[in-house]
C-alpha cells in the first residue's frame, strides 16, 4: 500500500479483530501538550456496521457522558464507515485508564433514560435516534470487554 496522510488509511482493515481499542496516533503541540487519538472499533470492518440511528444516539450519549469521567477528553467522533469512533484526549497516556473511562461511559449508556440533546434545537438530525439501539451497541461492546486490547486477529 502507498503511505497515506490519514493514519487509518494505512491500517490493514482485513487483519483487525473488532471490538478493540487502539492508540491510532499522537500529536505534540508547540508547548509540549500531547493529543492521543484512539480508534474505538465496535464492529468488524467490511463485515458489520452500526445502524445510523443507533450510532447517532450512542454518539450523543458517549460524547456527553465520557466527559464526566475525564477532563482530558478533547473529542469523541464517529467514523464515516459506521464501525467505530475516534476518541481524542490531551495529556493522557494511560491506556488502561482510557479503557476504564470507556467502560464507565458505556455503562452510562446502558443506564440512560433518554438521548441527550435529541431535539431540533441541539441536533442536526433529531428525528434519527434510537436509545434502544444505542443500548444494544453498548451491551455488545461491554460483553467483549476482555477483547478490547487485542487489535489484530491471530
Amino acid at each position: 500500500m502507498t503511505k497515506m496522510n490519514v493514519e487509518s488509511f494505512n491500517l490493514d482493515h482485513t487483519i483487525v479483530a473488532a471490538p478493540y481499542v487502539r492508540l491510532a496516533g499522537l500529536k505534540e503541540g508547540q508547548h509540549g501538550d500531547v493529543v492521543h487519538k484512539y480508534d474505538i472499533r465496535f464492529k468488524q470492518p467490511n463485515k458489520e456496521y452500526m445502524n445510523m440511528d443507533a450510532l447517532h444516539s450512542i454518539e450523543h450519549l458517549m460524547a456527553e457522558n465520557i466527559r464526566n469521567h475525564s477532563e482530558q477528553v478533547v473529542d469523541l467522533s464517529p467514523m464515516g464507515c459506521q464501525t467505530g469512533f475516534y476518541l481524542s484526549v490531551i495529556n493522557h497516556d494511560n491506556y488502561d485508564e482510557i479503557l476504564s473511562i470507556l467502560e464507565k461511559t458505556l455503562q452510562d449508556v446502558l443506564n440512560a433514560t433518554e438521548v441527550p440533546a435529541c431535539n431540533e434545537v441541539q441536533c442536526g438530525w433529531a428525528a434519527n435516534h434510537s436509545l434502544e439501539g444505542a443500548k444494544e451497541l453498548a451491551r455488545e461492546m461491554l460483553e467483549k470487554r476482555a477483547e478490547w486490547s487485542t487489535v489484530f486477529a491471530t
